[in-house]
């Protein structure tokens, strides 16, 4: 991305980009796919949010047009540019088949979850990944 457009500090990069993204779901983004790239570093550390909108009439009172129903809303976070390597490193490989698989719940699990709005976040902490599920703590991630 040009300097001009980039929309963040010197300091600061996107660990992530939207090919990433896009090659660890097998997708390209649509209505039912979101990419942003958040312009500030979030406070507590998050480089990487998903949120599912449910399918639900509410949320047409809520501003939610229906044809954001059912869909995945992805966030990339900045990270200190310094340590953008390395958290693109482990993001890649611990977060995004994670991603994969969360994704694939929400479009094709059970209907009870699809009913409801959920989110999952991964910060990187001291050269680790810490998760969070539906706005709990986060918890370091396991490697396997």
């Amino acid at each position: 991305m040009s300097a001009r457009n980039r929309r963040l500090p010197r300091h600061l990069s996107w660990p992530l980009t939207s090919t990433d993204i896009c090659s660890a779901l097998g997708e390209t983004p649509s209505s039912a796919l979101q990419l942003s790239f958040f312009g500030h570093h979030w406070a507590d550390g998050t480089l990487l949010k998903a949120r599912w909108v449910p399918p639900t009439g509410s949320n047409y009172g809520a501003g939610l047009p229906p044809d954001w129903w059912s869909s995945v809303w992805i966030t990339i976070g900045s990270v200190l540019s310094g340590e953008r390597a390395t958290a693109r490193q482990v993001l890649r490989e611990q977060a995004l088949p994670e991603l994969r698989n969360w994704v694939g719940e929400a479009r094709n699990g059970s209907e009870a979850w699809a009913l409801s709005r959920h989110t999952i976040a991964w910060r990187y902490v001291d050269q680790s990944l810490h998760l969070s599920h539906d706005q709990q703590p986060y918890q370091p991630v396991k490697r396997s």
